[in-house]
């Protein structure tokens, strides 16, 4: 028997997924609605699926660039500048990724040094702070609070710089609270990374589903490009998650970096993603448009029904998550989470799975069907009037 520890340490330290975890007990459930996983319940729009099938069909299917197929890599540098006005080399400033939990991780390996530190926003996306450590460097938490909106703030970002910290990780609209920044509240924020010569990472996955405001990616603020790590992807806004693709736009150098780590661990996204990705951007926007237009109906009878039952929540400014209060039932995220699956067949995610701060919360994803929603609502009413009145 071996004597040397056969894991490292740092993921034999590292907990696992808390949505895995609680999503394991859903397995073999019958009648179960699920309202818990971040997948649109949408089918990718038949032109794009349309289109991969007919790239198969033509022989595309072999390696592509390291880098990505350049007519995506066009596509992606035309739809930034329409849309934002920001400009990018296609050759030297943009890696398309395996999704954008792929761009997140190579930015991280690329820009740390061990030891180095990483601001993160809690409560956060599962994987932010891990992926960090797997880099060799430290996540420090900055608590958000209910109080303050779930939003940070550049005197709370000041507070939790120190010498240091190297970047800090930003999303936005947030996965799982659903909030968003304003143009004004991230200039704000800019200065104060500016000042303090701060990296960004910014995952804006969700910038298309933003409902109350337009979205203003980062690297357009003033002096924020040359520091911007820009990620984006297909998977909400064209539910194409399972097709994995995304991509990340930044300075040369950094690209040049984060591509020699992508040449020897992935070295391409597969051809026929990124061939139905090149259609997502070039083809009609229409169903698109209509998927965005039922998030937001499903956000106003999500809100109002939660709200209604007696589950105080704040309303989310983008993405497709509810993030309610479940203190006034006197339970904790975990035991609420467990006993509406157990008792009502309807799942949820405790608050817990993204952080501490996330205690006495749930997150809910509408990103279901608005006949799936209100019964998932009506019993959540009946368990809600049994275990917390």
């Amino acid at each position: 028997m071996m004597k040397k520890n056969l894991i490292s340490n740092v993921v034999q330290n590292m907990k696992p997924s808390g949505i895995r975890a609680f999503f394991d007990l859903v397995l073999g459930m019958k009648d179960v609605i699920s309202l818990g996983v971040g997948e649109p319940d949408f089918v990718t729009p038949w032109h794009i699926r349309e289109s991969s099938i007919y790239s198969i069909e033509e022989g595309y299917t072999s390696y592509t660039s390291n880098k990505g197929l350049v007519k995506l890599r066009t596509y992606i540098a035309q739809d930034l500048k329409k849309r934002f006005g920001l400009i990018y080399d296609l050759n030297d400033e943009i890696l398309v990724t395996v999704g954008v939990s792929e761009g997140v991780d190579v930015a991280m390996r690329a820009l740390l040094n061990p030891g180095e530190k990483v601001l993160v926003c809690s409560p956060c996306y599962v994987s932010y702070g891990p992926m960090v450590e797997l880099a060799g460097g430290v996540p420090v938490y900055i608590s958000l609070t209910e109080k303050q909106g779930f939003k940070l703030t550049p005197k709370l970002l000041e507070k939790n710089i120190t010498p240091d910290v190297k970047a800090i990780m930003l999303n936005y609209p947030c996965n799982p609270t659903g909030v968003s920044y304003t143009k004004k509240e991230l200039k704000d924020l800019c200065k104060i990374i500016v000042k303090n010569d701060l990296l960004v990472i910014s995952d804006e996955v969700y910038g298309d589903l933003t409902y109350d405001f337009d979205h203003t990616a980062f690297p357009t603020l003033v002096n924020a490009r040359e520091r911007t790590v820009y990620l984006n992807g297909f998977s909400k806004t064209y539910a194409m998650t399972g097709w994995r693709v995304g991509y990340v736009c930044g300075p040369k150098e950094i690209i040049a970096a984060m591509t020699k780590i992508h040449q020897y661990t992935i070295m391409c996204a597969p051809i026929m993603s990124q061939m139905a990705a090149c259609e997502a951007l070039a083809g009609s926007r229409e169903p698109i448009d209509e998927m965005i237009r039922e998030y937001h109906r499903r956000r106003e009878f999500v809100v109002g029904r939660l709200n209604e039952i007696g589950l105080k929540c704040h309303k989310p400014q983008g993405a497709f998550y509810a993030f309610p209060s479940i203190k006034s039932c006197g339970l904790n995220s975990v035991d609420f989470a467990s006993k509406l699956l157990k008792e009502k067949r309807v799942a949820v995610v405790p608050g817990t799975a993204f952080g501490p701060e996330g205690e006495g919360f749930i997150r809910i994803s509408y990103a279901s069907s608005f006949d799936h929603l209100k019964e998932a609502f009506d019993r959540m009413e009946e368990f809600i009037n049994n275990k917390c009145r």
